[in-house]
């Protein structure tokens, strides 16, 4: 494991990420506006944090280039989480795509979990989150100070 997982306590992890990583690869973003992974891109975005769209079947989202897999955006971006929004069977895949790529953390949205992928990845040195919401957990923490204010 790496000095990262081992050395930030599990309270901490969340505004660790949410602090730390700035580039957020959305595994599963839908263009279309009322999908759950569209608010939550868009509303990260808003934050300030830069959002790659991974969907094979889009080419833009949000104004950002999307491309079919983490391993093409990570030959043109630099990636510092990966927030899924597929289901959890989908998990081991996306998790070796973020070790292969070396993403900083893995990011579950509501309802996803895979123990085994997320060991996998902890294994590999990235932080994991499973079966939370992206923009529910950066809300909470910001309104309880332990973010940032967003000054755009």
């Amino acid at each position: 494991m790496s000095p990262g997982v081992t050395t930030i306590p599990p309270a901490e992890r969340l505004p660790y990420i949410l602090t730390h990583c700035r580039t957020i690869a959305v595994v599963g973003l839908s263009p279309k506006p009322h999908r759950a992974s569209f608010d939550v891109a868009r509303y990260m975005q808003g934050q300030g944090y830069r959002i790659i769209p991974v969907n094979p079947n889009a080419t833009e989202v949000l104004g950002e280039k999307a491309y079919a897999s983490l391993t093409e955006a990570a030959q043109h971006e630099h990636i510092d989480l990966v927030n899924c929004f597929r289901n959890s069977e989908d998990i081991p895949p996306i998790v070796a795509e973020a070790i292969a790529i070396g993403a900083k953390a893995v990011w579950m949205q509501l309802g996803i979990r895979h123990p085994a992928a997320a060991a996998q990845a902890e294994a590999a040195g990235l932080l994991v989150v499973q079966d939370h919401c992206l923009k529910v957990d950066h809300q909470v923490l910001q309104s309880r100070g332990l973010l940032p204010a967003h000054a755009g």
